[in-house]
């Protein structure tokens, strides 16, 4: 009987429609949340920051392509989030310095893009160092998963890369980027810190049965996976069953 270590995991090609779709996902994804980063808001005892409804679906995306893709495929997901991003700190940047009008309207105006977009170099910089803390976390457990047990154990991949990642990415950004958004003290970093990590597992635990219908969906409706599977002996079609 063959080894599932010795046999070659199968990956779909990064060429593919599916993939490009993705990638662009989760460069807007993350551009947004960087936007929505730089403001603080609280609701009620909760202190969080505008894109915190957002972010988790970096890491949707970030599995799917881990998943289907490969590993490789993953770092240029997340090598593309960071690129895209500095390219927005530069057009703010260059948005803010240009002159504008200097009646009152202008005036206000140029102060609220200063206030708005002036803050958000500092959350980019947190979002990109957790990002790829925490992408890189998420995909290596993804991946060394596959390994092991190829087309099974797909809902336990999700589950542990969702916490080993989140939890990096959540402490590098959140203490980056708490005086951006008016964080002061300890307390309000530790509740800062901790509402995210929570919220954003607890958002990717809830879409899990979701996240996992689509990446078998994708996997089925993707020729070169299919082809990739069918070379391998004593691998299983890309059904249901077999994809967990």
């Amino acid at each position: 009987m063959t080894n599932p270590t010795d046999r070659r995991v199968a990956y779909a090609d990064a060429g593919s429609p599916h993939y490009a779709t993705m990638l662009a996902l989760m460069c807007v994804v993350v551009i947004l949340s960087n936007i929505g980063g730089s403001k603080g808001v609280v609701l009620g005892p909760v202190i969080t920051d505008g894109g915190f409804f957002l972010f988790p679906l970096a890491y949707i995306l970030g599995d799917t392509i881990t998943e289907i893709y490969g590993v490789r495929a993953a770092r240029r997901a997340i090598a593309a989030g960071f690129l895209t991003s500095i390219g927005a700190v530069v057009t703010y940047a260059i948005i803010i310095a240009l002159p504008g009008f200097t009646d009152d309207y202008g005036i206000a105006k140029q102060a609220a893009l200063e206030t708005a977009l002036g803050p958000v170099w500092q959350i980019v910089l947190a979002s990109m160092l957790g990002f790829v803390a925490g992408q890189s976390m998420n995909s290596f457990i993804m991946w060394s998963g596959k390994r092991r047990r190829l087309e099974k154990g797909l809902i336990g991949r999700l589950a542990g890369s969702t916490g080993a990642g989140e939890l990096l990415d959540t402490v590098v950004f959140c203490s980056v980027a708490a005086t951006a958004i008016g964080i002061s003290t300890l307390g309000q970093w530790a509740n800062y810190t901790i509402v995210g990590f929570v919220y954003k597992v607890a958002v990717q635990y809830a879409v899990m049965p979701v996240t996992a219908y689509a990446i078998r969906a994708i996997k089925r409706r993707e020729p070169s996976y299919q082809a990739a599977l069918a070379a391998e002996p004593n691998t299983a079609p890309a059904t249901e069953a077999a994809l967990d």
